[in-house]
């Protein structure tokens, strides 16, 4: 997977990068125990600090989407347990209001913001007790 950081908008590359790896995940482009680049050859790849790459694995370890075997490297976790209904609810809330919250302040009708959802969620992959 390519990664590609623009250091110009003001969010921290690290963040980027988690971003990026948290997306790829998601889409199915990076697959339960592949294993992901060193921080060394990454962080030679992009051109940033082995630090950078490093804390970015570090938060999505963290967040129970990636191991570490030591010795052998960083992987990407089997898909954890799905949340209940009443957890997931309330965690996507937040985010949801969010982004409805910017979509109003862009002019943004609710049929065009649907419309934009279901697009995009077309991209990627659902469990089947999520599907739908």
């Amino acid at each position: 997977m390519q990664y590609s950081i623009r250091p110009a908008t003001g969010v921290p590359i690290y963040q980027q990068l988690r971003d990026q790896i948290a997306a790829g995940i998601a889409r199915g482009k990076l697959r339960p125990n592949e294993r992901l680049p060193s921080v060394r050859d990454l962080s030679q790849t992009m051109v940033v600090n082995p630090n950078t790459i490093a804390r970015a694995y570090t938060e999505l370890e963290r967040e129970g989407l990636l191991y570490t075997r030591p010795g052998l490297g960083v992987f990407v976790a089997e898909a954890p347990a799905p949340a209940s209904k009443k957890v997931r609810r309330e965690r996507l809330q937040k985010s949801l209001d969010a982004l409805l919250v910017e979509a109003v302040q862009l002019g943004c009708s609710s049929d065009e913001l649907m419309e934009l959802v279901a697009e995009r969620a077309k991209q990627f992959e659902w469990a089947e007790s999520t599907a739908g």
